[in-house]
């Protein structure tokens, strides 16, 4: 027998003990499943309803509840009788996530004795020694008679297996069960190792006026467990969660790339202050896997680009001169979320992926951007980055105090000058957008400007093709 075929003997005789040394329990397996539910939150968070039909003794009875998460918050576990209400109380709970291997086994009896089993070589004849385990971290250290041995000296035979150590996650229960022996059970709780995101990925027409998009579900599953079969809901909102001291795992893997579009879309429903999507179908969410299912889709989505110059307010109030050349202009796409443009399901937070063919026809990336949760009929604004042909420069070409002399009753008079320039084939709309701090006004301009918000002064202006555009103007401010 090789070195790995005895090891794994010896670990299977190790999860036999395991059992072994829980006979007196009731155990309760995904044999006795028939259905899971799984609703997952926003901030790897899920409640799980694991719904299992057992044969329990009445009275009192020990039950151990296996291949629950193993990140089961036990604090929220909730056990009760579907077929006889009341009939079940549980008058103590342990969670054992402690799972059975080599080095748990052995760090278990750090302290205990053992026996140490030599084979040799020649004759094959084995002897046994006792042995203390004095320590278990970063190899074995091993007190046998007088002497203190490191590293492993031969076979480390165990006499039982500690009750606490398990193969599986497994909530044990003591109940009380004053109804039926054949009962159906549901045991809910929360857990973490359960999370989801949203990813939309949008590809634009060749005029940039309508888009097409596909929402996905990214779902991925640390916790320990599978669940195999489940009616899976997303609950998309931002629901408060007590923080725990300390946390266990809080893992979290990245997504692969979206999949081919799928037939099954999610349903979806307002719930309380949240907006929750149901899967229409049955779908195992395994342990260790991350995995993707078709959330919305939408054909010929009118959208808005937008290139936007965005200023700063602190020259306003101060005399600076070059405000910069080769000026960074700004490139946003902003669509609004209504049936009447093919959409209308509120959208949950993620990150919108943003492509458009080439000469050729292949999809080329031209950028992505975060979007929070999204109602229905409200806009989806995104940057996608920065233009290439499209750029400024902007100059202070005078400042002056015009009078005040303390804080809060300044007033100062400044003149500016944007030069945009173009070098596309096609004229270029940009929005010029400054934010004005204090009591301002414009005092004169060479283009009409818009009032965007309290603060902000908004020109729009035409570069034409491979031109380019000046805008000037005077603001007097008062702060």
């Amino acid at each position: 027998m090789t070195y790995i075929g005895y090891r794994n003997s010896i670990f299977l005789l190790l999860a036999m003990s395991a059992v072994w040394a829980h006979a007196d329990e009731q155990r309760s397996t995904l044999a006795d499943q028939q259905d899971v539910a799984v609703t997952i939150y926003n901030d790897n968070l899920a409640l799980v309803k694991d719904h299992r039909k057992l044969q329990l003794k009445s009275g009192p009875t020990a039950l151990a509840f296996r291949d629950v998460s193993g990140m089961l918050r036990p604090e929220t576990a909730l056990l009760r009788s579907l077929n006889a209400p009341g009939s079940l109380s549980v008058v103590e709970q342990n969670f054992d996530y402690d799972l059975l291997t080599p080095q748990k086994l052995l760090e278990k009896f750090v302290g205990k004795t053992v026996n140490v089993v030599r084979t040799n070589t020649a004759t094959g004849i084995e002897t046994t020694e006792v042995a203390t385990v004095l320590a278990a971290s970063n190899g074995v250290v091993l007190k046998i008679g007088q002497r203190i041995e490191a590293g492993s000296p031969g076979r480390i035979v165990y006499g039982d297996v500690p009750a606490n150590l398990r193969d599986r996650p497994t909530l044990v229960m003591s109940l009380e069960n004053t109804g039926t022996t054949q009962q159906e059970v549901e045991l809910s709780y929360l857990t973490a190792g359960l999370a989801w995101k949203a990813d939309y990925v949008v590809e634009l027409n060749a005029t940039d006026d309508k888009l097409d998009i596909s929402g996905w579900v990214t779902l991925t599953n640390t916790s320990g467990a599978t669940y195999s079969n489940a009616k899976l809901q997303l609950v998309a909102g931002d629901v408060n969660i007590v923080r725990p001291q300390v946390s266990r795992a809080n893992a979290y893997m990245s997504a692969p790339a979206p999949a081919p579009q799928a037939k099954n879309q999610m349903a979806e429903e307002s719930l309380f202050e949240y907006h929750l999507y149901t899967l229409g179908r049955p779908t195992t969410i395994a342990e260790n896997q991350t995995k993707q299912v078709s959330l919305l889709t939408g054909n010929g989505v009118p959208v808005r680009k937008e290139l936007v110059l965005r200023g700063s307010d602190y020259y306003y109030q101060s005399g600076v001169g070059d405000l910069g050349q080769k000026l960074k202009v700004g490139v946003f796409m902003e669509f609004e979320n209504r049936e009447s443009g093919h959409l209308g399901m509120p959208l949950p937070k993620g990150v919108i992926r943003v492509y458009k063919k080439d000469s050729t026809g292949n999809a080329q990336f031209v950028g992505e951007d975060k979007v929070d949760h999204t109602p229905k009929n409200e806009k989806v604004r995104v940057k996608l980055g920065d233009s290439f042909d499209v750029t400024a420069s902007k100059t202070q070409v005078d400042f002056k105090k015009v009078s005040g002399t303390g804080k809060f009753n300044y007033a100062y008079e400044s003149a500016y000058e944007v030069v945009l320039k173009n070098a596309k084939k096609e004229a270029a709309i940009v929005n010029v957008i400054e934010p004005v701090p204090g009591d301002w006004q414009v005092l004169s301009e060479n283009l009409p400007h818009a009032k965007g918000a309290s603060n902000a002064a908004v020109w729009s202006i035409t570069v034409p093709a491979q031109g380019s555009s000046t805008l000037t103007y005077r603001t007097l401010v008062r702060l």
